[in-house]
């Protein structure tokens, strides 16, 4: 009995009527301040006032560089307090609350926040980490520290890894799953720095900064917001 050739099977499968469902999809939130020309010039104030009043700064995930207290909501400059409030308006949108009787609704709590101020230079960089005791992270980015299209790489990438480590690629590290926002299951993805953007993740998320390269110093404010 022969077998029937594949080309007299007719090709039944519709690319279009494939619903893909993407289970425990982990958010990324990135959102450019509107005001963020004027921002930055104070915020850079701010920060360069207070790395001369602690030169010394902490030492967490940061290898090298200069990293302030976690009291930056606390700084009295305007530069400060505008974009606490612009980064807790973004934690407040990105969630809801699960309620008993009424299903999610909105949160009307105070945010808790600890946020800080980073500095890095060439040859610094930001182990991997998360941020136990947090709900969200966010970073927003002072000043990227390019200098001009002749400079075309810089480093200090945002760097996320795959919460599920290295376990879909295990099968074949060549295979890609051709979906959106799948094709890098199982590796890492990057994320570019540009002064002005905020982007915002779980915080536990690992991460981590790519050594940075830029000419001019890397400044950025990290946030945790926690119930």
């Amino acid at each position: 009995m022969s077998s029937v050739p594949e080309s007299a099977v007719p090709n039944l499968l519709n690319p279009q009527d494939i619903r893909i469902q993407r289970l425990f999809v982990t958010p990324l939130a990135l959102v450019e301040h509107p005001a963020a020309e004027a921002l930055n010039e104070a915020l850079k104030a701010e920060i360069a006032q207070r790395q001369d009043e602690d030169n010394l700064g902490v030492r967490h995930s940061n290898v090298g560089g200069w990293q302030s207290a976690a009291d930056f909501t606390e700084w009295p400059g305007m530069g400060a307090r505008a974009l606490t409030a612009f980064a807790r308006a973004l934690a407040y949108e990105l969630t809801a609350v699960q309620h008993p009787e009424q299903g999610l609704v909105l949160p009307e709590f105070d945010w808790k926040i600890n946020a800080w101020a980073n500095v890095n230079r060439a040859g610094n960089a930001n182990a991997l980490h998360a941020h136990p005791g947090a709900f969200w992270s966010g970073v927003y980015w002072v000043d990227d520290g390019h200098s001009g299209e002749e400079e075309t790489a810089t480093g200090g990438e945002l760097e996320f890894h795959d919460p599920r480590g290295v376990l879909p690629s295990m099968y074949n590290p060549e295979l890609r799953m051709r979906i959106a926002d799948c094709l890098s299951a199982g590796l890492t993805t990057a994320i570019t720095p540009k002064s002005g953007t905020l982007v915002m993740f779980p915080s536990w998320l690992q991460h981590a900064v790519t050594r940075v390269t830029a000419t001019r110093p890397r400044i950025s404010i990290a946030f945790n917001f926690s119930v």
